[in-house]
């Protein structure tokens, strides 16, 4: 048989499928360089014997493979030796999918909404207001559901228990008071110690208490407290910052973070308020930061869209569901260590990991006040929100620097992420809402209709909403899709 030699033969190349954290999923292949992503995704599936089809993301040295190998790797320096090391990043098996009609324009504030946030099981949306109270909103009719009142001062920040069953708000006048979602009426007495206002809320993680009973509040009297909301009193006095305390966060391992205006960082074992580290790093105030466990401590023993028709009852076995909620922390965080990022006035923010002292990097690029960072649920990603007027996305592992989003005209206030870590939500000073492709890196739809800006956004946890508020009083909701993706990969609106 003769062989054609002006036939063109396809060159192949060796390839080994490796995870972000280099796991690798098989032996080296011989694949053909013009390889599809499509194809990519058959055999990594086969590899990795996955029953369901899972959608993933292909990079080589970090640049995504979007058509094909050949079009991504510069062919000619390839050597028929050479090993092609192909990092997979699986997706979320769920989409969330944006559309542009806001349903509801909700007034009832007399003065602006500071702070909002969705209940972990996204049936109720809580706002706090410069008007001294709190609204608990009904998202099937998107009416005011319960007017909060007590606070004496402008109610800064919410926070809502891991079981949904609870809502924490915090003012002013630093009182820090309980509402029942259901009843709309304050569960025990206020909780006061504080001797100025509270600037951040965080309750402790459902795997370590079921019964959602401890809080743990940072105020700008210097000191962050933990307390019972049963008895209604102050378990511990975490004191050792010199100037206000701006954000606190009660990690899965049984830890405190606190950052502050003094410009560091501090970790605190919250069973006895003993200071385990000091982080420093920042030349300027710190002003927030964020955990890589967040959401699946935010939203306890059950996903939000995977497990959506799942729900808390009376006779629920909590023992069964602290195992549920210690499961889904473990797959985030196997070794028990978190990673977390700060972000601060000098312009910079840090990633760190709670086992060392010294910083994971540094992360620079921004040109003003970095004011929020979150994690994306599938902790791939972080994202930064900055008064440079751009939204800057990292990579969560190494802090490496992915795109720079920009599209407002003025500060970014604040960001909050889907559900399926595909989209970022930003909320900016003036006065709009935006909503960024991570895939594509560039602004993917716009969401006017507030009259001035926008202080507080917050995606639903089930991805299902988007919810704003700010300067003009009024509650924005616009509702969004969620599409369940199976083997065929098509959307199923449920």
């Amino acid at each position: 048989m003769e062989v054609d030699e002006n036939e063109p033969t396809t060159r192949t190349v060796q390839a080994r499928f490796v995870s972000d954290v280099g796991e690798e999923a098989g032996p080296p292949l011989a694949l053909p360089i013009n390889v599809t992503k499509e194809q990519l995704e058959l055999i990594c599936n086969a590899l990795l014997k996955n029953e369901q089809q899972t959608p993933y993301l292909f990079f080589v040295n970090d640049d995504e493979i979007k058509e094909s190998v050949e079009q991504t790797v510069d062919s000619k320096r390839l050597n028929a030796e050479d090993v092609l090391d192909i990092v997979y990043q699986p997706q979320a098996v769920f989409r969330v999918r944006a559309v542009s009609r806001c349903t509801s324009t909700m007034p009832g504030h007399a003065e602006a909404v500071v702070s909002l946030a969705f209940s972990p099981n996204s049936i109720h949306l809580a706002s706090g207001s410069g008007d001294k109270t709190l609204r608990l909103w009904d998202l099937n009719t998107e009416t005011p559901h319960y007017t909060c009142t007590g606070h004496r001062q402008w109610v800064m920040c919410v926070a809502w228990a891991p079981d949904s069953l609870k809502v924490a708000s915090a003012c002013k006048a630093g009182e820090i008071r309980i509402w029942s979602p259901d009843t709309g009426k304050q569960l025990g007495r206020p909780l006061v110690g504080h001797k100025k206002w509270i600037s951040c809320l965080s309750w402790e993680p459902y795997h370590r208490n079921a019964e959602c009973r401890y809080l743990a509040s940072a105020g700008n009297d210097n000191d962050a407290r933990i307390w019972d909301v049963v008895l209604g009193t102050c378990v511990k006095v975490i004191a050792g910052h010199t100037a206000a305390v701006t954000a606190v966060r009660w990690g899965g391992s049984g830890l405190l973070y606190t950052s502050s205006r003094d410009r560091t960082v501090k970790m605190w074992r919250a069973e006895d308020g003993v200071l385990c580290k000091t982080f420093t790093g920042h030349a300027h105030w710190v002003n927030s930061l964020a955990l890589n466990t967040d959401y699946v401590l935010r939203t306890g023993p059950f996903h939000p869209v995977m497990d959506k028709f799942k729900m808390y009852g009376d006779g629920t076995d909590k023992d069964a569901l602290k195992q549920l909620a210690l499961e889904r922390y473990e797959q985030v965080c196997p070794d028990g260590v978190e990673s977390f990022v700060s972000c601060s006035d000098d312009f910079t923010l840090y990633l760190w990991r709670a086992n060392q002292k010294q910083f994971v990097t540094r992360m620079t690029g921004h040109q003003n006040v970095v004011n929020d960072v979150k994690y994306s649920p599938d902790v791939k990603f972080i994202a930064s929100a900055s008064f440079d007027k751009s939204i800057r996305l990292w990579r969560a592992g190494d802090g490496a620097f992915i795109c720079a989003l920009r599209g407002h005209v003025q500060a970014v206030y604040t960001v909050s992420w889907s559900a399926d870590s595909r989209l970022v939500l930003s909320g900016s000073k003036d006065s709009t809402l935006k909503v960024w492709s991570v895939k594509e890196r560039k602004l993917v739809q716009e969401l006017p209709g507030h009259a001035d800006e926008v202080y507080g956004v917050d995606w639903a946890p089930d991805g299902s909403r988007v919810a704003s508020g700010g300067k003009d009083k009024v509650l924005k909701l616009y509702v969004l899709f969620v599409g369940m993706q199976i083997e065929s990969f098509y959307d199923v609106v449920f």
